[in-house]
């Protein structure tokens, strides 16, 4: 199902139940699931990260929504877009997996303006 918020549609970036929920050390939410699961961008945008150099996120997608949204991707096993690539909401980016992380799942963030927000004010989970 998909939500309209903040002149964005979004829809969930991949199945699973929620782990662990936003807030306090939390950035955003993790969900859980099986290696290789599909993960999808959870609305239109631009591919500006992919990669695995920022600590803690493992194997990470970056996509900008627009000139105040953007939406992580972590853990991920592997990566299907790169930098610069045009994506639409629900086009598989990334296979769920488990690099830098204790078990397989997808750290999903939401970030208005840099900070995180939570997500699910946006994406109907």
């Amino acid at each position: 199902s998909t939500r309209s918020a903040a002149g964005i549609t979004w829809q969930r970036p991949t199945y699973g139940n929620i782990l662990t929920r936003f807030g306090g050390s939390e950035k955003g939410i993790n969900i859980g699931g099986t290696a290789g699961q599909p993960v999808v961008a959870a609305a239109d945008g631009k591919v500006v990260y992919s990669g695995s150099g920022l600590r803690g996120y493992g194997n990470l997608v970056i996509v900008q929504h627009n000139s105040t949204y953007l939406t992580a991707y972590g853990h991920n096993q592997s990566l299907l877009v790169k930098e610069g690539d045009i994506v639409k909401r629900g086009q598989t980016i990334a296979r769920m997996g488990n690099t830098d992380a204790d078990r397989v799942k997808l750290h999903f963030e939401v970030r208005q303006d840099g900070k995180p927000v939570n997500p699910v004010n946006y994406v109907a989970f």
